[in-house]
């Protein structure tokens, strides 16, 4: 694999072995595994399936062993069909070039001429191993001989010079299997490192990235009012830092795209085709404004949610140029890596912020953020909006295509669901008795919040207050001040929008559409 690995870093920057079967697998597994990966490992599900394809390959390596071992070519059988397999996984993404075909074969191929060298060493040992027993049993015979040399002196022989020690025989042996597989694992190690290392593309858009200055927004967002700040301790950031900003997508490695080659291409029922390039982009009116965006995957009360600054142009603006046909519905947005996400196409025209972002928080966009340019679009969940890496616009009918995630069970459209989440005190901790706060954060993109309420043991609702919120597209913080004997309570934040809609109080799993139900939490409080 480090050789597959390490064969992509000059072949295909873009695509290698271990991301393209790890692609595959994320495309190919039911929509219900999915969600539980995300649930139980959250941001972490890629590296829990790195480690659980790592176990996978290490798993049929010993099966490759074990039957070389038995009868020859078994094993590199074993060998070849998984070097098949991740050639055919290649061949399935979207980066895929002639070249990228080279590593995975590459790495079958120095996978058999490393389980033959192995192979080898542990048959010397295996060998050496026999000749010592066949050493033993004459030794045996030889004792005999001895106490019979003991018994008759007149027939005894001298004995022979230099005679071996039992293990003697089956030490170096030893020794040079494990010599060798110690240097194949370091090798194997090294080679990952370098893989990491050496992947030139990522270290030159890297480096463009460092080079860019953002423009000043034409459009600069408000100020931040000093109100919008709860002023409870362990609450989190208003605006969420970049490191810590949730990243959930199906591209397990980070695509780098140079925002020297990177245009973004508007396609399908439009009376023209718009070629745009990122300088074309930076050169734009450029808006900035605080969003808050979701993922559908998101539960009750989970932290797959996060606010930022946003700077960008206008995706209306650029629709507005491509003039879209009469009877398009949906905007069909592409990502480098080739996933998929569909867009109402009113939702992208209408005097909404949604933005072809190339900033986040006043730099460039992380790579893993969807550098150079994403979009973001208030009041819809990610599923169908928030395309990182974003290469292509494609103006069609929702009867004529669908986004990645809709043939795998998920709705449609996804606009997101009022909600809201108790984020102070956390549920199990214990506090002490006397005056306890609460407070957390509440969302309703696009339509914003009008109250946010509490209740103790399903009792009777009262109303916190609520923050005065940067604006309808973002969440909301909000916190409430109540009196506690001690004992055990449960309890509930529900939130209304500004439409009057109350939050959804039956409790539903994120898939198709987006999670409902009221957060609850347990409290302890101690005397």
């Amino acid at each position: 694999m480090a050789a597959g690995e390490l064969a992509a870093g000059v072949l295909s920057p873009s695509l290698s072995p271990l991301t393209a079967v790890g692609g595959a697998v994320i495309d190919a597994v039911p929509p219900g595994v999915k969600d539980w990966a995300i649930s139980v490992f959250g941001t972490a599900d890629k590296a829990a399936l790195l480690v659980g394809m790592a176990l996978v390959i290490a798993a049929l390596a010993a099966l490759a062993g074990a039957l070389e071992r038995r009868r020859r070519f078994t094993g590199a059988a074993v060998i070849g069909i998984f070097g098949l397999a991740g050639a055919a996984a290649v061949l399935t993404r979207s980066q895929m070039t002639p070249l990228s075909l080279v590593p995975p074969l590459l790495a079958a191929v120095a996978a058999v001429v490393l389980l033959r060298f192995l192979l080898r060493r542990l048959q010397a040992w295996d060998a050496a191993i026999a000749g010592q027993a066949a050493s033993h049993q004459a030794a045996s015979h030889q004792a005999a001989s001895h106490q019979a040399a003991a018994d008759h002196p007149e027939d005894s022989l001298p004995a022979a010079p230099g005679e071996a020690t039992p293990d003697s025989a089956a030490t170096p042996s030893r020794r040079g299997f494990f010599q060798a597989l110690g240097i194949t694992a370091a090798a194997a190690a090294a080679g990952g490192v370098l893989a990491g290392i050496w992947r030139g593309a990522t270290m030159a858009v890297n480096e463009a990235r460092a080079r860019i200055t953002l423009p000043a927004a034409a459009s600069p967002a408000i100020p931040v009012p000093p109100a919008a700040e709860a002023g409870v301790a362990g609450m989190p950031p208003l605006v969420t830092p970049n490191r810590d900003f949730y990243r959930i997508d199906t591209a397990l490695s980070v695509p780098a795209v140079s925002p020297d080659t990177w245009v973004l291409k508007v396609t399908g029922m439009v009376a023209r085709e718009v070629l745009l390039s990122f300088a074309d982009l930076m050169a734009k009116p450029l808006t900035e404004r605080h969003i808050t965006i979701a993922c559908v995957s998101n539960g009750v009360g989970g932290d797959l949610i996060g606010n930022a600054g946003w700077l960008g142009w206008p995706v209306r603006e650029l629709l507005a140029l491509a003039v879209p046909q009469p009877g398009a519905d949906m905007v069909l947005s592409r990502s480098a890596d080739g996933w998929t996400a569909g867009t109402p196409l009113n939702v992208l025209t209408d005097n909404r912020d949604a933005l072809l972002a190339v900033g986040m928080n006043g730099e460039p966009l992380p790579l893993e953020h969807g550098f150079p340019v994403r979009l973001v679009v208030p009041g819809l969940y990610g599923y169908v909006s928030a395309t990182k890496w974003v290469t292509e616009l494609k103006v069609t009918r929702f009867a004529d295509d669908a986004g990645y995630w809709t043939p795998r069970g998920w709705s449609a459209r996804g606009p997101i669901k009022t909600s809201s989440r108790i984020d102070v005190p956390r549920s199990g901790r214990p506090v002490n008795a006397g005056t306890v706060v609460f407070a957390g954060v509440a969302w309703a993109q696009h339509t914003g919040i009008r109250n946010v309420e509490l209740r103790i043991n399903r009792g009777p609702w009262r109303e916190a207050e609520l923050a005065t919120g940067i604006s309808a597209d973002t969440w909301y913080q909000w916190k409430l001040a109540m009196d506690l004997a001690p004992g055990q309570y449960e309890v509930q934040v529900r939130a209304t929008n500004l439409a009057g809609e109350p939050q959804d109080e039956t409790a539903r799993p994120p898939a198709p559409d987006g999670a409902t139900g009221f957060h609850t939490v347990r409290v302890d409080v101690k005397s």
